[in-house]
């Protein structure tokens, strides 16, 4: 069926929001520094807690090194998210910093379920710990944690993965500093109950911090509109342009953990440029984080959301 008023208008505007390449570069060398350091540090704590045998230092070892094994998927979907389309994978290989984001909350849960285990073992067979080894061990976490975290910091809004790699941070600075206070208990009082005992509140906190992320990492998976955007609001903006009439199938959807794209047909008025319409609407867009949109209008009295025409 042939439609003599129909515009159809697909361009794509390509908005990265990691910005200039100076701070993908920093942000590349902070992941970098950031692996080194934590590699480093679980392999002292492992050292230390196999020698003193602390269930605590072991599953916060344990957690450190998912730590740095979420930092090396985080570098990975950072590049994943900047790669450049195929002729069989068109919008690059983006996608696959959302499975990774999921891939790092799924970890994070085997994490706490093996800290769990292990906590609940150890406070039916106590053991004596050296308390003194163990806290300051858990006090070098501490520094090694929250430098990696202050560095993330800046950057942990504009992108799930680094978010989570954050979250992973400043959740480890706690868990230390936890596994501090057990050690300088048991170094004063011998009270080794405490030690499985901060196992199991560390596993708790870390229970709590990951929720967010899976559950969002689920729904970027699915297609979900990101969390960020509100697909009412956006409606609305895109209505309230002088010369629609009104819009229907919009849909929005994640590119990557940092791109989002959109998809809608615009009904508008007859006398109106479908142009300009058009670049107002997707200036719009880019302004609340959108920068893939396809539109494409329609005239008012030629519009396909009647069911008129079946190819809409």
């Amino acid at each position: 069926m042939e439609h003599g008023h129909e515009h159809h208008h697909h361009g794509h505007h390509h908005h990265h929001d990691h910005g200039d390449a100076a701070e993908v570069a920093s942000l590349r060398g902070i992941y970098r520094i950031s692996i080194a350091l934590n590699l480093a540090f679980v392999l002292v704590e492992t050292g230390v807690g196999l020698w003193k045998g602390s269930l605590g230092l072991l599953s916060d070892a344990g957690h450190n090194l998912s730590d740095v094994f979420s930092l090396v998927l985080a570098l990975i979907a950072f590049r994943l998210a900047a790669s450049h389309s195929t002729r069989t994978f068109t919008y690059g290989y983006r996608k696959g910093s959302i499975l990774i984001s999921l891939l790092n909350a799924v970890i994070l849960l085997v994490a706490v379920g093996a800290i769990l285990l292990e906590s609940i073992h150890k406070l039916r067979h106590p053991a004596a710990i050296d308390g003194g080894a163990i806290a300051w061990t858990a006090g070098v976490g501490i520094v090694v944690n929250g430098l990696t975290a202050f560095l993330l910091m800046k950057h942990r809004k504009k992108d799930i993965n680094t978010r989570g790699a954050f979250l992973h941070m400043a959740t480890d600075t706690l868990v230390s500093a936890g596994v501090v206070v057990s050690g300088i208990v048991i170094a004063l009082t011998g009270w080794s109950a405490i030690d499985p005992l901060i196992g199991i509140v560390i596993a708790v906190v870390i229970l709590f911090s990951t929720w967010h992320l899976l559950s969002e990492s689920i729904r970027m998976s699915m297609d979900a509109v990101p969390g960020h955007i509100d697909p009412d609001d956006i409606k609305q903006m895109m209505e309230a342009t002088p010369g629609v009439r009104s819009i229907h199938h919009l849909h929005i959807w994640p590119i990557s953990t940092t791109e989002t794209a959109l998809t809608a047909h615009l009904v508008v008025s007859g006398q109106a440029d479908a142009e300009s319409i058009v670049h107002r609407i997707k200036q719009l867009l880019r302004e609340h984080g959108i920068g893939h949109a396809t539109l494409e209008t329609e005239r008012e009295g030629h519009s396909c959301a009647d069911g008129s025409d079946g190819s809409c």
